[in-house]
Formats: C-alpha cells, structure tokens, sequence
C-alpha cells in the first residue's frame, strides 16, 4: 500500500441479516480483490464492523459491494466514518 494523498480509512457497522451467510468471507474476498487492507468480525448484537484503509476509490467500491453482500445476506443499515489513513494494515483479514 502507498501512502498517497487518495489513501482513506473508513470504519462500518453492518447491521441487518449479516451473520450465518458467509458476510465476512465475501467481505475478504472483495478486499483482497479491490487490494483493501483492514479486518472484518461479526459483532455480539449480531452486526458486522469492518474497516477498510486503501485508495478512496477502491474503499467506495467495496462499501457498495457490502451494501448488496453475499446471496443470503439482508443489509438494513450500514453506518460508516471516515478516520484518519494511518497504513496500519499490511493485508485484509477476518477477526474474532
């Protein structure tokens, strides 16, 4: 990942049916495809949070593919903040 001026961070909580539908998997593979750092886990209210850091165009790109998610997925809400691009994140990964 370069750190160029276009770099951006964005912090999401997923919410609706996003658990038991493979969501996190989809949500790797996207980012790994787009090349998009930054982890994704399941949450105990049963939502999705994820961060995605990499260029603005590519995060826009994947926010609109989780908006849509996996076939058995039902996305009621996505709520995100941008946050400062620090390049923390050296690949994309699912947490627990």
């Amino acid at each position: 990942m370069d750190s160029g001026a276009n770099m951006i961070r964005v912090h999401v909580f997923i919410s609706g049916r996003v658990q038991g539908v493979g969501f996190r998997n989809f949500t790797r593979s996207k980012a790994e495809e787009l090349d998009i750092a930054g982890w994704v886990k399941n949450l105990e209210d049963g939502r999705v949070e994820a961060v995605f850091a990499g260029k603005a165009n590519k995060v826009k790109e994947i926010l609109k593919s989780i908006r849509k998610g996996p076939t058995f997925a039902k996305v009621d809400d996505i709520e995100s903040k941008q946050e400062e691009y620090v390049g923390e994140f050296s690949d994309f990964q699912i947490v627990f």
